[in-house]
């Protein structure tokens, strides 16, 4: 690791050298906006751990998935078990998630994409969806609701006007095709974008084909100066298979193998085991401005999902209706010098789910478990003042109330049961203070408190006991960060420290059989310190190196049980699991003026504890990864992209997505060693 970053610096002593005498402005970093906590300010101005995925980091690798754009964010680790099965950490919050993306809350366009069981079907947004992603680290409960991990604000439509078609095709390893077509037309008052797409792989371990189909329509109506619908539709329908964890030793002996046959449980191809699931999404929102100092924002959302998962020992059906919406009003006014900004809202949800539970013959269901109807709601009020002073200084106290439950209905015993239960009254404040250091540069603390109830899959776990016992997790997060442009804004640096404190923290256990369930595992310390720098090399269109951008993101983390004891087990002072103690992710971007780019870029995960008693470790690894293409204008209508991408050049096995406190030891999840992706971008406009 030390020997990349010395690379790395070295790499920019040698182009600054060589291209310092001349700048070109317009290359120079442009200052970021952001909607995070409804602020609707300079990314500078916002007191809160705020990092951006925009057009830039999504073009650096391939277009298979959003884990490698995700994974630069420091603090932030987006893990893919098989092709099309993600799990999303955000400072280690996967210590709750077996799979999928729990404990963050996304919103698409300002709209709740997470269900009101807690689920984020995250998979069924294709890149090509994604125009844009904020990403919130730590506590949002104070305007976003129940979570402790963070939020994540999706975007779909980029911020430009055009008229025109695009297609992207691109074919790489495991026989993967990729392709995604979409049209666009309208103006500044009326934008229509409709796009389709379908990836399609063999998969890089035995048992981990997948399929997924995508399309999507999306519409924008400026109605005047006051006024502004939009609306997205989403229809996905998507097929994996899931291979399951290996032992160490069978890892070591053959990582493509899927989790094999023991006596007692059949193999995952034996039982076909796989996830079919199809989502319907539509939302709407208008923006609606009364006057020059008060305005409001109110969505609302229907969306049905149908999931099949054949296991190892069950197979489960699970049809998932909800709905909800959100409303907040802004008002800001000036008193003297002080600007002053007021939100106030509410966000309903409400779910009604069906969960059946059958024998898993030989992937067909068989003989009835359980038969569940759960009833689900989140409703949360909210608001925050934000008080802008001379000087520089912003202020920032944003509270939240916050009520959820939950009523389960079990109609496969006799006679039926219904167990009810709710945690409310879960006040979470955030207060945060900014002082602006001239033009360029801010420090920021801030405290905040967040709650997170078990979702619907943690009461209700694969081993279909109801968990009675299980309660909320809530905990305190101290930060402070600075961020900031330097040396005539060439240099951008972005740093936080925090010491977060979470009570009855949730973890995840896997019987013998494989299925999950969850427990109370006393109290966490979880002490970080995440950084972002980049410099922009002073470059002109005139040469050949037309853009010449080196960043780097380092992450630390010393996350420990403070109290957690387990019968006779005691493994209170042991570090996290599913944690890397150091992460770093580097790279450069290379433009020409010809059209020829390069994207290199370097990740390096520290080892990884892999159960509470930190007897096993994943073993660290380093990806150096690239893209490649040539990129050119015909005309004033066409545009064309020609691509190359390669990942864990250095053919590396490593496991991904490892499954933590796994019975029998199957913890490992291999993840591919070297793979390439080549395709091609067309856009007409």
């Amino acid at each position: 690791m030390l020997k990349s970053i010395l690379l790395l610096f070295s790499g920019i002593i040698l182009l600054k050298n060589t291209n310092g005498q001349q700048a070109d402005t317009s290359a120079l970093l442009k200052e970021v906006m952001v909607r995070a906590y409804e602020q609707n300010r300079s990314l500078r101005e916002v007191g809160a751990p705020v990092t951006v995925v925009g057009d830039r980091q999504l073009r650096r690798s391939g277009n298979n998935s959003l884990v490698p754009a995700i994974n630069m964010v420091p603090g932030v680790r987006m893990e893919e078990r098989s092709p099309g099965s993600y799990r999303l950490n955000i400072r280690g919050s996967s210590l709750r998630s077996p799979f999928g993306v729990r404990n963050v809350k996304v919103y698409l366009n300002g709209i709740p994409f997470t269900d009101p069981g807690g689920n984020t079907y995250f998979n069924q947004l294709s890149f090509f969806d994604v125009a844009g992603i904020e990403i919130l680290k730590g506590p949002g409960s104070s305007i976003y609701g129940a979570g402790t991990g963070g939020v994540m604000l999706v975007n779909t439509m980029a911020d430009s006007v055009y008229n025109g078609a695009l297609l992207n095709y691109s074919k790489g390893s495991f026989n993967t095709d990729n392709i995604s077509g979409g049209i666009q037309w309208g103006n500044t008052a009326f934008q229509n974008k409709f796009s389709y797409s379908h990836q399609s792989s063999d998969g890089y371990r035995d048992h981990s084909s997948m399929r997924r189909d995508v399309a999507s329509w999306q519409t924008r109506i400026q109605n005047g100066e006051k006024q502004t619908l939009s609306a997205y539709v989403l229809f996905g329908d998507l097929y994996y298979k899931t291979p399951g964890g290996l032992t160490r030793a069978q890892y070591l002996a053959n990582p493509k193998a899927a989790r094999p046959a023991t006596p007692s449980l059949p193999s995952a191809t034996d039982n076909q085991a796989a996830i079919y699931q199809k989502t319907f999404w539509a939302g709407v929102q208008q923006q609606y401005r009364f006057s020059d100092h008060l305005n409001n924002t109110t969505s609302l959302y229907g969306a049905f999902s149908r999931i099949k998962n054949p296991a190892i020992l069950n197979y489960e059906r699970r049809s998932e209706p909800h709905f909800g919406g959100r409303t907040h009003f802004d008002y800001t006014a000036m008193l003297r010098r002080i600007e002053l900004k007021i939100t106030a809202g509410m966000e309903l949800q409400q779910g009604y789910f069906s969960i059946k539970v059958y024998k898993n013959n030989r992937g067909n269901s068989d003989s009835l478990r359980t038969d569940d109807e759960v009833n689900n709601r989140q409703l949360s009020f909210f608001t925050q003042a934000s008080l802008s002073f001379p000087g520089g200084w912003i202020a920032t106290a944003g509270i939240s109330l916050n009520k959820t439950s939950v009523r389960l209905d079990r109609l496969s015993s006799v006679p039926a049961f219904t167990y009810n239960t709710s945690f409310s009254n879960e006040y979470a404040p955030r207060i945060s203070l900014l002082k602006k250091i001239g033009q360029r540069a801010s420090v920021y603390g801030v405290v905040s408190k967040g709650f997170s109830p078990p979702t619907v899959a943690e009461l209700l776990s694969s081993t279909s006991v109801i968990n009675t016992g299980l309660e909320a997790e809530e905990g305190i997060n101290y930060e402070a960060g600075m961020r900031g442009s330097f040396i005539r804004n060439r240099l951008t640096i972005d740093l936080s420290a925090f010491y977060f404190g979470l009570r009855n923290a949730i973890t995840q256990r896997r019987d013998q059989s494989g299925a999950d369930f969850f427990v109370n595992a006393g109290d966490t310390r979880q002490k970080g310190f995440e950084s972002a720098l980049s410099y922009q090399l002073a470059v002109s269109k005139d040469h050949f190196i037309s853009n010449a951008l080196l960043w780097a993101n380092y992450t630390f983390y010393h996350f420990r049980y403070k109290t957690f004891k387990q019968g006779v087990n005691d493994f209170s002072g042991n570090p996290l699991p599913g944690v890397a103690p150091n992460t770093l992710t580097a790279g450069i971007d290379l433009a020409t003026r010809p059209g020829i780019y390069v994207h290199l870029h370097y990740f390096y995960s520290d080892r990884i504890a892999l159960n509470d008693a930190g007897a096993e470790h994943a073993a660290s690894y380093q990806l150096p990864a690239f893209r490649a293409g040539y990129k050119k204008q015909w005309g004033a209508h066409i545009i064309t992209d020609l691509f190359i991408a390669g990942d864990n050049l250095a053919n590396e096995k490593y496991s991904l997505g490892n499954d933590i406190n796994a019975a029998g030891s199957r913890f490992y999840n291999a993840a591919p060693g070297f793979n390439y992706q080549a395709g091609i971008r067309v856009q007409l406009q």
